[in-house]
């Protein structure tokens, strides 16, 4: 919770920061937040690698802290610089963007260690903790929504209405407290899941490939290992990425097995590219709109537009009690299954509730738009962008939750924070895909003198025209991820 109040710290309000002080234009400060947090959400298969194959959950987690808190510290240090020059201009600008993919890297090691760590402190083979484990993940959402929605009404009113630093500064303590709170509860551990002079989990799975591509001409009578046969294995996954079985001859049917429970995971990674892509438009497009509104609450007084994004985690602190006490008991009483509906079907819940959320989204644009057109002097009430939050925020209670508990569970014990990892990388595709499309589009609108889809006035923007393409671009998503999940095999024959 305290690391999602520093990240969420800095993250939510970027955009502002980028076109205010540092005078970017929309698009380009759009395209350079999407960048960041791709990258954010991609180091951590970088960081996963090293902490499944050499330190340790645990001492990656240290490690990646310090570097985390570093960065955040000469965040807030760039943000005292005077502008009076362009020489400072340039020196800040440097120092800010370093000090920014510093604190990516930090958060790459971080972010999928503790929340793999956390998970193995459940004893999957007993069934007390194998329940508790599943409703962990969604608790810790809860958790972080409470940080996140905290974050977001102190921060943004700091940094748009006191001082950049100080807001910075905040986050940065937050990070030292989260840890010392770590660092606390270190006798209390477990670690037996830490890796342990095994034989490394990615060269034990890379030879599976590398000997399956050796072996490609094999006929299957050939292939039969002297131990074990796999073509003669009765599990419905060993039917699946049959071409992998031709490693047999070198390699155990547990190595095959697990080779292609990572095979498995691709599809599902693809498909949920788009809906990573939806999420994307939080932090930047989503609060830019808010910024043209009427946030006026009284005389004198501005709601930050960033502070709108508290409206998500609200919605995901009022319904992940609902979904846990209420949804859940009474699904299971349908299907039999522990966590009342399958993480895929959870997931695919998601995605359908993020296609409506563009929906509404492209709708009020369309108003707002035609609003101002009517009369310049009227402004919406920034009030009228809660429900494509609130629907957001419900959407993520599937999605987001299903994803991580499907990223840890269906990947082999030793590589959950490669899984972990890779859930992550989702979102980090799909915030360099929509930097990209933004790039893209904001040059062909804007061809020939026309006005762009991005314009640095939204007045005469069409944010509603990118909107309803990410609705028909989610809505194709949808029907390739219904595709793949149906025909989905999970890797223990007792997960759901």
């Amino acid at each position: 919770m305290a690391e999602r109040f520093a990240y969420f710290g800095i993250s939510s309000n970027l955009i502002t920061y980028l076109t205010r002080p540092l005078g970017e234009s929309t698009a380009s400060a759009a395209a350079n937040v999407n960048a960041w947090i791709g990258t954010v959400s991609f180091l951590p298969l970088l960081w996963s690698f090293i902490a499944d194959a050499f330190l340790g959950r645990y001492r990656t987690i240290i490690f990646s802290s310090s570097l985390y808190i570093l960065g955040l510290a000469l965040l807030s240090f760039s943000a005292m610089i005077p502008s009076h020059s362009n020489d400072s201009n340039q020196l800040q600008v440097a120092l800010f963007f370093c000090s920014l993919y510093l604190i990516a890297i930090g958060h790459g090691g971080y972010k999928p260690c503790i929340k793999v760590f956390g998970a193995d402190q459940f004893d999957g083979s007993d069934l007390v903790e194998a329940k508790a484990k599943s409703s962990f993940f969604n608790w810790l959402v809860f958790g972080i929504c409470v940080s996140i929605t905290t974050t977001r009404l102190v921060s943004s009113y700091i940094q748009e209405n006191l001082s950049w630093s100080l807001g910075f500064g905040i986050p940065c303590l937050s990070m030292i407290l989260a840890l010392f709170l770590f660092l606390f509860g270190t006798t209390t551990y477990r670690f037996s899941t830490e890796r342990g002079g095994q034989k490394n989990p990615f060269a034990r799975i890379g030879r599976v490939f590398v000997e399956a591509v050796k072996n490609r001409r094999q006929h299957d009578s050939d292939i039969a290992n002297p131990n074990e046969s796999l073509l003669l294995l009765p599990h419905q996954s060993s039917k699946q990425f049959r071409f992998l079985d031709k490693a047999a001859i070198s390699c155990g049917k547990a190595e095959i097995e697990d080779a292609k429970a990572v095979l498995r995971l691709v599809p599902i990674w693809i498909t949920c590219l788009v809906y990573a892509i939806v999420y994307a438009q939080s932090p930047t497009f989503f609060t830019k709109q808010g910024a043209t509104m009427d946030r006026s609450i009284s005389p004198g007084l501005l709601v930050p537009a960033a502070t709108l994004q508290c409206f998500i985690s609200i919605t995901v602190l009022v319904f992940i009690p609902v979904y846990d006490c209420l949804f859940v008991p009474i699904a299971r009483s349908f299907t039999q299954i522990p966590s009342g509906i399958t993480m895929l079907q959870r997931i695919g819940t998601g995605i359908s509730l993020s296609i409506l959320a563009m929906v509404i989204v492209a709708l009020v644009e369309t108003k707002r738009l035609q609003t101002v057109r009517d009369d310049p002097t009227i402004h919406m009430s920034v009030w009228w962008l809660v429900p494509q939050y609130v629907v957001y925020g419900v959407a993520d209670i599937f999605t987001m939750a299903g994803l991580q508990e499907f990223f840890y569970d269906q990947v082999p014990s030793e590589l959950r924070s490669v899984g972990m990892a890779l859930n992550l990388s989702i979102y980090g595709a799909g915030n360099f895909l929509s930097s990209f499309m933004i790039s893209v589009i904001d040059k062909v609108t804007s061809h020939s003198g026309q006005t762009s889809w991005f314009d640095n006035d939204l007045n005469q923007a069409h944010l509603d025209y990118f909107y309803w393409l990410l609705a028909c671009l989610s809505f194709i998503g949808l029907a390739f991820y219904l595709w793949f999940a149906k025909s989905y095999v999970y890797n223990r024959r007792n997960t759901f």
